[in-house]
């Protein structure tokens, strides 16, 4: 990554493909208040929606415009799922911008796990700090096309061939203390042993890193706001009581 300079005064970074990636998976895990997402393609792989289905549960304000009006019913149901999610149609969009509150990135990639994966990509990365003229620029034409676009409901929804009637919770259920992998009663809302919550209390780091998920009981970097592994919270946030972690 290199940083470009005109005249002493514009300083920004280059960005290969790979990095293009990287920092726009760096740029969602960063953001504290707000995103937005300009791609007129529009395919998510799973880690990026891991990264949103996180800064949904933070509550955090997602805008997305895009231009294909074809989306997968699979995509549709995703984007469901994700209310923070503002999505907006613009006919005519052919930029590609992501954007939080303290950087933004320029590139020719879309938002489309095979522009990722198999497409030459190049882009530029400008942060607020470094370059503020500019950075404030970049988001006030990202909000600009935010506002000039049609926001869309997505309403449609893929029929399923079978339906499952959802499998009560076993009363009785056991789950993991996600320090010392204790066994313990399966509560996401309680994840510590009594040991070990009397150790935590004395800390009271929300944030506090700890070693497994307490509902498989695998390595994980769980904390008592978030005390399951990604997989095991999306299979049992329907029958589960989880943490409702505070914006941030």
């Amino acid at each position: 990554m290199s940083t470009l300079a005109k005249e002493g005064r514009i300083l920004a970074d280059f960005l290969e493909t790979t990095e293009t990636s990287h920092r726009l998976q760096q740029m969602l895990k960063n953001t504290k208040r707000q995103l937005i997402l300009i791609s007129p393609y529009l395919k998510l792989n799973e880690r990026i929606k891991q990264e949103l289905e996180d800064l949904d549960r933070d509550k955090i304000d997602i805008r997305l415009v895009y231009r294909e009006n074809q989306l997968s019913p699979s995509e549709q149901n995703w984007l469901r799922s994700v209310p923070t999610i503002r999505t907006s149609f613009s006919q005519h969009l052919h930029a590609k911008c992501y954007v939080n509150e303290s950087e933004a990135i320029i590139t020719s990639m879309n938002l489309h796990e095979f522009s990722q994966v198999n497409n030459l990509e190049m882009g530029i990365l400008v942060t607020k700090e470094q370059e503020p003229d500019l950075y404030a620029k970049v988001h006030e034409e990202a909000m600009t096309l935010v506002r000039i676009s049609k926001e869309v409901r997505i309403t449609v929804a893929e029929v399923p061939k079978t339906t499952k009637a959802k499998t009560p919770r076993a009363k009785n259920e056991s789950g993991f203390c996600i320090h010392c992998h204790a066994t313990l009663k399966l509560n996401p809302m309680v994840p510590y042993c009594k040991e070990c919550y009397a150790l935590w209390k004395k800390a009271k780091d929300n944030s506090q890193t700890e070693r497994h998920c307490h509902i498989c009981g695998k390595a994980n970097d769980s904390s008592i706001n978030r005390p399951a592994c990604y997989s095991c919270y999306k299979s049992r946030k329907d029958d589960l009581e989880f943490p409702a972690v505070s914006s941030k």
